[in-house]
């Protein structure tokens, strides 16, 4: 009997994942633990490998199609095996999801509608052709509704026949031109004028296609999309600023430099932290549906800017590690970030993260929970300011922006407080992390 393939489930809290290609054609022999295909997950691309030897038939998915976890997407034939039914069965028509949606919400069959899509794959367009609704851009629509133009008498000169502002304008011009015997010139005319009519100068430009760039939310950007969104929904966060006096560690900077040893701030951070979530449970912790997990160990990610979005590598059990091998560690794994080389341990269990955008300038911001931890720190840059020494005269300090954004639902305001305080205390006085 043919083996399936099933998309697995790589993590605890992953539903699907997208098929950014396939290594191996039908008909191809493989053997166990060769990979398949390369899929998309929540943090990594990784590979879904064969789980015996046999050769590979029926690939029931095209890539770019996300495929939710345990579901099949291609069978693989024992030596001497033939085809079953199901596994000869024609493959699905292959659309993206959102021509599935619209046509699960409006209960009409893919198999009825023909993809213009790469490779014949429906797309939306061919979906809302199917169902008779005309494609236009929100300005045509816009323009069609101030002058009662019914679309469907509008040929559209954009992309895959959208109708354009441009088309409607054409045909209020065709319109004006046509006697005035004409019925639906007399209507037109019959309407009362519009504040844009009784203006002297011309209507506003609309926009053209052409003056615009189109990709397609897919890949890590959708990923990251989806959490992001799913994040802000669902967890009330609060935000807690503090004003951080950066001398002492400024100072233990400059000594390490001038002894040939390197001391980022994110790597002086992910420590500070992990000795402050010691002192801060609360904060040190992950929900997942109706359970709050409380970590003994602090796993500090470090978001890591791409080029086609971020990714969070994790410093596990940070609190046990050394400044040093803090700073070797967050050199090693921001290299395999930029490289592509992340393995899913490397970038699962956080417990807590650590953005960083002051190398950008950026003075201070907040940022999104990445879930299903319940805390992440915002940190901007370090500036010069003049605060107050102990005799009430104005000093010039490095100053540097912090910005808490907490679950609400698992952690109190108190507690983020505290978290805030104890972090203050150990970067102004950066010894405590020998104790």
């Amino acid at each position: 009997m043919p083996v399936p393939i099933i998309m697995p489930k790589f993590g605890f809290t992953l539903e699907s994942c997208e098929i950014v290609q396939w290594l191996v054609r039908e008909g191809d022999r493989v053997r166990s633990g060769d990979p398949i295909c390369e899929v998309t997950t929540d943090k990594v691309n990784m590979e879904v490998e064969a789980t015996e030897d046999g050769i590979v038939q029926a690939l029931r998915y095209k890539a770019g199609d996300v495929v939710p976890v345990t579901e099949v997407i291609c069978y693989l034939l024992r030596e001497g095996e033939t085809p079953t039914l199901e596994a000869s069965a024609l493959t699905p028509p292959s659309a993206t999801p959102l021509a599935r949606r619209l046509a699960e919400h409006s209960h009409l069959d893919l198999g009825m509608v023909q993809g213009s899509g790469r490779n014949g794959k429906i797309m939306r367009r061919d979906v809302e052709q199917a169902l008779g609704k005309v494609r236009a851009t929100p300005a045509a629509r816009r323009l069609a509704a101030e002058h009662s133009i019914d679309l469907t008498t509008v040929q559209g000169t954009g992309r895959a026949g959208r109708v354009q502002g441009t088309d409607v304008q054409a045909a209020l011009s065709e319109q004006a031109a046509r006697p005035a015997g004409d019925a639906e010139a007399t209507l037109l005319l019959a309407k009362p004028p519009t504040i844009r009519d009784t203006q002297t100068m011309p209507p506003p430009s609309i926009p053209h296609e052409a003056d615009r760039h189109v990709v397609r939310l897919e890949g890590m950007r959708r990923t990251i999309a989806q959490r992001l969104q799913k994040s802000f929904q669902s967890a009330p966060h609060i935000f807690l600023d503090a004003a951080v006096d950066m001398s002492a560690v400024e100072l233990l900077r400059g000594k390490l430099k001038a002894h040939g040893e390197k001391l980022s701030m994110t790597a002086m951070l992910i420590k500070a932290c992990a000795w402050a979530l010691g002192k801060n449970p609360p904060l040190n912790a992950t929900l997942e549906g109706e359970e709050i997990s409380y970590w003994h160990t602090a796993n500090i990610g470090m978001a890591v800017a791409l080029k086609d979005g971020l990714i969070v590598p994790v410093i596990h059990s940070a609190e046990k590690l050394t400044l040093y091998a803090v700073q070797q560690e967050v050199d090693r794994l921001a290299g395999l970030a930029r490289e592509g080389k992340l393995t899913l341990d490397q970038v699962s269990g956080g417990t807590f993260t650590i953005s960083n955008m002051g190398m950008f300038g950026v003075d201070r911001f907040t940022a999104i929970i990445n879930p299903p931890q319940v805390a992440i720190l915002a940190v901007g840059r370090t500036v010069q300011q003049f605060m107050p020494d102990a005799e009430g005269k104005p000093t010039l300090k490095p100053m540097l922006n912090l910005t808490l954004s907490a679950d609400h639902r698992v952690v109190d305001g108190a507690h983020a407080a505290h978290f805030m305080r104890d972090l203050r205390e150990v970067l102004e006085e950066p010894s405590l992390l020998a104790w």
